[in-house]
């Protein structure tokens, strides 16, 4: 397990960048989920509960770390509309740390209480709201998606009131580790206010601390590339998993490209480009299939903020790279998830095609066919499945034989069925707990996960 190392990075911004602000004092803290998988990777999976409930349920401050929350600022486009009154309105930055590969890592909330930024909300978070957010975030980890990590979930005994869904219902705080909130629309605030020291800070913060790797002839150059290549695979890895964000709005994007504050989601039940998420997605702007182009939509509006401090030369090379590199990444992920080999870029982009081809023209289960085609090879109960004999189907029957890495060896592939995560599962899922507070099917779930994790790991 890693040594906890405190970090307090943040505060190189300078005030203008954050409110200190503190958490609510909730009736209960009952402790609902612990992600020691992830804690012993920031040196914290020693914890009593007792201790874990005080930190992340009470916000006592980690040692050495923030001496107090902090409600970040930033603006952003919502569904492509400007908004310069947002903020951290139901969340702070608890604490940062360092985890065991050395990255500075961010512990930020869910549900804490108001802030300055909460625009008359109640800064709470409903006890579903969480649920669903682990299982969002275990799901795409074990997918290989880069995630943020549900950290903990803790029942705070108050009621809430929510026009969406039955109310009233019970109330929960969320903590988050990933790497950085600092977003698209954190830059955008900058430019908004004509702040190029603020945009120059951002932009060292970032090459310092969150993308030391980056290169290009000019900074800005280089966090931007860095950028455009974090969302390509952002984008690439939520089409290989079947994903739908819902909300990719630029103050939901982060400089890391990490996916990340996970609200109406949904896995696709088919490879379908317009399949959308969140109900008040009226026109699908952020549908299954236009994942990609939002994301490139969000990089264009990062680069217009920097215009303030850089050339527009500058920003053009980098975010020109987008189409190419997206199509790289989908490659890398599609076939990734596949466990098969790779020929070469041409050819495993034409085997990509192939799959998507397939699964539209089929409209198969995508969690079934990654699951039959496992390292390339047809095995078990998929032998008989007729989609595989539907024309669809012909191009990719024909090529998958060159690509073949030969049968898997987890556990897992040899299940009836694969694991998945689609709407009705995790209603299923909450009902036991709303009905009799029934957490088993739950950690369950969370174990099946994490085993098939396991399994895409080790073949």
């Amino acid at each position: 397990m890693a040594e906890f190392t405190p970090e307090t990075t943040i505060l190189e911004l300078g005030a203008e960048f954050f409110d200190p602000v503190e958490a609510a004092p909730f009736p209960q803290t009952i402790l609902r989920f612990r992600n020691d998988r992830a804690a012993e990777q920031v040196g914290l999976a020693g914890l009593s509960d007792d201790a874990w409930l005080q930190h992340f349920g009470r916000f006592v401050p980690l040692p050495g770390s923030l001496t107090g929350p902090l409600a970040l600022r930033y603006h952003g486009h919502q569904f492509r509309t400007y908004n310069p009154d947002l903020g951290d309105g139901r969340g702070f930055l608890f604490a940062q740390c360092r985890d065991d590969q050395g990255r500075l890592m961010d512990l930020g909330t869910k549900g804490s209480g108001t802030t300055p930024w909460s625009r008359m909300g109640d800064g709470r978070l409903t006890l579903k709201g969480a649920v669903r957010e682990i299982l969002a975030t275990e799901m795409l980890e074990a997918l290989g998606v880069a995630t943020s990590r549900t950290f903990s979930v803790i029942e705070t005994g108050e009621k809430l009131i929510r026009s969406d869904e039955p109310s009233p219902t019970r109330a929960a705080v969320l903590v988050r580790l990933n790497h950085s909130h600092v977003r698209y629309g954190s830059f955008q605030r900058q430019a908004f206010h004509q702040n190029r020291e603020g945009l120059t800070k951002l932009v060292d913060y970032g090459l310092t601390h969150l993308a030391p790797e980056a290169s290009g002839p000019t900074p800005v150059a280089a966090l931007v590339d860095h950028a455009v290549k974090g969302a390509a695979r952002m984008a690439a890895q939520y089409m290989a998993a079947g994903f739908v964000h819902g909300v990719l709005n630029t103050d939901n994007i982060n400089i890391t490209g990490e996916s990340f504050d996970y609200g109406p989601w949904r896995f696709a039940p088919a490879w379908d480009a317009g399949f959308t998420a969140a109900y008040f997605d009226h026109s699908g702007l952020y549908a299954f299939g236009r994942q990609a182009e939002a994301l490139q939509w969000n990089l264009y509006q990062l680069g217009s903020a920097l215009r303030l401090i850089a050339e527009t030369d500058e920003l053009k090379g980098p975010l020109e790279t987008y189409p190419l590199r997206y199509r790289a990444a989908l490659s890398d992920a599609v076939l990734g998830r596949l466990g098969v080999k790779r020929l070469g870029p041409g050819e495993d982009e034409v085997l990509v095609e192939a799959i998507q081809k397939a699964l539209v023209t089929t409209q198969m289960d995508p969690d079934r066919f990654f699951f039959d085609w496992r390292g390339g090879v047809r095995r078990g109960a998929s032998v008989a499945d007729p989609h595989y004999s539907h024309d669809g189907f012909t191009d990719f029957l024909a090529l998958i034989p060159d690509f073949a890495a030969g049968a898997p060896s987890h556990t897992y592939w040899s299940d009836e069925a694969p694991c998945t995560m689609l709407i009705d599962e995790v209603e299923a899922l909450w009902a036991p707990i709303a009905e009799r507070d029934d957490w088993a099917p739950l950690h369950t779930k969370i174990a099946a996960i994490r085993r098939m994790g396991k399994a895409h790991a080790q073949s």
